[in-house]
Order: C-alpha cells, then structure tokens, then sequence
C-alpha cells in the first residue's frame, strides 16, 4: 500500500499552526520515500462550534472514520468557556476518541540529549535520561462517567462519576504490559487505591493480566506518590499505566521534564479503526497567530502515525531523525530556546524539518 488517507483536523488557537507543519513532515516523507498522503481538512472544536452549532459535526466524524489515520492539532480556548457542556469544544475530541473506538493513549516521554538545558530538575537528576511511556485509558474514567448538577439546601451541587469496568482495564493493561516487553520489562501502574473503589478494581485487574507476563515487573503506585517521583527521580520509570484523569495529569507534568509539552506527541488507538494522533498540548490561544508555538509534537505525532497506522518504520524514523538533525544544528522555537540556540518560528521549524527529511539518508 502505497496511498494513505489522513484526516486532518487543525480545530483552534495554534492547532491549525503545527499541523501545517506535521503536514510539510509528510510531505516530505512521501516525496522520499514514494508515498501518497491524501490530506482532507476536517473542522472539528470551537470553529465547528462557530460554524456550525456543534463541535463534532456529522460530516466531520464520517470524514475522519473514513480514513486510515487523524491529524489533530488542538481544541478548545477561553472563546467558548462560557457554553453548557454539550458545546463544549472539548466534547469534540471525546467523540472522536469514543466513537472511533480509541481507548488506548500512548504518550512517550523522552529527554533528548539536545534538550538537557531545558529540562527543570538538577542536572545530576536530568543526566540519568528520561525515558517513559505513558499509557493512559482514554474512553473510561470520569471524563466518561455521568456528571451533572443539582439543587440542594446548601444550593447548586455538582458531580461527576468514576467509573470503570474489568473489560476496560483488561484491555489497557494488556497494552501496557505489551508495550513493556518490547522496552526494560518495567510497569508502574498508578491508582488511588487508598481512597477510590474504581481504583481498587483497577489494582485487582491490573495485578490479575500481570500474572500473563511472568517476564514483565508490576508495581502499583499511588497517583500523588507518581506525581512526586516524577519529580524526584524520573529515570525509576520504564511503562506508566494511568486511568485516563491521571494520565491527563501525568503526562503533563512529564512533558515539563522533557523540555517543553511543544515536543511531546500522542497516538490514540483502538482495535480496528482509524489511529488518531496528536502533540498532547492544547490550543494555546494567546500565542496563536504569532509564528512561534513549536510544531515538533506534531510532527512527531506524525511520526508514531507512521509507526503504528501505516507500520512504516523507516519512514518514521526518518521523521525522527530529521527532529534531531535541526535541533543539533542548534535551532529552536521560544518555548526551548536558550543562549547559543537560533530562535526560529513555527513555519520555519516545520519547513526545516521537511528539507532534512528530504535531505537524509
């Protein structure tokens, strides 16, 4: 196969900014290597919600399941704060991932050697290499469970509910534990089992797919424990196994560690349909427009669609490899910048990148 079809769904603030860069990445890709990337713009978010009255239209979901793999850069901004949670334009990307069927979010954390000045933590803590994959349910939990308001003698209440069932955290943790045998054979899996029921199954279910993996070392860690680790030593850890708010949550912090959440890309799956890929920052709506958010979580999305959508490995190492080669030529966008860096833009990131491509080996 040789002609993929990507659904590309810039949504809001610099969403539409670095996929135009991740699209330049596969541009380039395909001119190298002799493929055909068919790109249709999908509207999905806030501007669907201008435009349309919704954030999911129809005809945007039908596009984007019709497709061998999604784009999606971010959604969401102050604009629509505002609007009850139907039209919210978040609900846009929990629709895409419920209704594509993509429960499992994968989001690697790593610490390139280029980037070392700007990771936070002391530089003897940094030097031990940061190296995690996240793998966080993404279609359970409390994003998903009921939620409302009601009215009580101490006025408005608001609740919202978690809940998960075995199949849910079987079929996550059978990811996770997966993906661990193919790294150090290393899982922490991250619950509040001291407090939370949900996450009492969650222990059990996760303690009971171990048992499949005799090869694989299971530890169990309380949220706010990993959250603090994270901190203090992030190298303890190979695989992190989250329910989907705390892998919201996690995955943030371990973006801060890397660099900048600019550099930090995602692959959402599922078992059969269309893989949606996207950097786990937001729309960032204050810098939108200003040429200088970083689009290389974007185009590192791009290159883990290749990996796991279209299985070319080659091609998504040259996606890779071209990141590195501009980042030790010593170019960088504002968010990783520092004293003897070339501060460059979005455009030009993204346009840099596709002419290494274009220029590897």
């Amino acid at each position: 196969m040789n002609e993929y079809k990507i659904a590309v769904v810039p949504g809001d603030g610099i969403g539409p900014e670095v996929t135009a860069g991740a699209v330049m990445a596969l541009e380039a890709i395909g001119e190298k290597f002799k493929r055909k990337f068919i790109f249709s713009e999908v509207i999905a978010g806030g501007c669907a919600v201008d435009l349309f009255g919704e954030p999911l239209p129809k005809e945007s979901f039908d596009a984007c399941k019709r497709s061998d793999a999604v784009l999606l850069g971010a959604v969401g901004g102050k604009k629509w704060d505002s609007l009850t949670d139907r039209f919210r334009p978040e609900n846009a990307l929990f629709a895409l991932r419920s209704g594509l069927g993509l429960y499992a979010n994968i989001r690697p954390a790593f610490l390139y050697p280029q980037l070392r000045h700007a990771c936070p933590l002391r530089l003897d803590a940094a030097e031990k290499g940061i190296d995690i994959l996240i793998v966080r349910e993404l279609t359970g939990g409390i994003y998903f469970g009921e939620r409302g308001r009601k009215l009580t003698e101490n006025g408005t209440s608001a609740y919202d509910t978690e809940i998960y069932n075995e199949k849910e955290i079987r079929r996550i943790a059978t990811v996770a534990f997966e993906a661990a045998m193919k790294r150090k054979r290393k899982i922490t899996s991250v619950d509040k089992a001291n407090v939370l029921e949900s996450s009492r199954l969650w222990r059990d279910v996760v303690s009971s797919v171990a048992k499949d993996y005799p090869g694989a070392a299971l530890n169990h860690m309380y949220v706010d424990n990993a959250a603090m680790q994270l901190i203090r030593d992030p190298s303890q850890f190979d695989v992190m196994l989250t329910t989907n708010m705390f892998g919201d949550i996690l995955s943030d912090e371990a973006s801060q560690l890397t660099g900048s959440i600019g550099m930090l890309p995602s692959a959402c799956l599922g078992d059969q349909s269309p893989g949606l890929f996207e950097p786990i920052h937001g729309s960032a709506p204050d810098i939108a427009g200003r040429d200088i958010a970083n689009p290389i979580a974007a185009i590192f999305s791009c290159a883990m669609m290749l990996k796991h959508s279209f299985d070319l490995h080659d091609e998504s190492r040259a996606v890779e490899t071209a990141v590195l080669r501009v980042l030790d030529l010593g170019y960088g966008t504002a968010d990783i910048f520092s004293q003897g860096m070339t501060l460059i833009g979005t455009e030009e990131m993204g346009s840099r990148i596709a002419d290494e491509i274009r220029k590897g080996e």
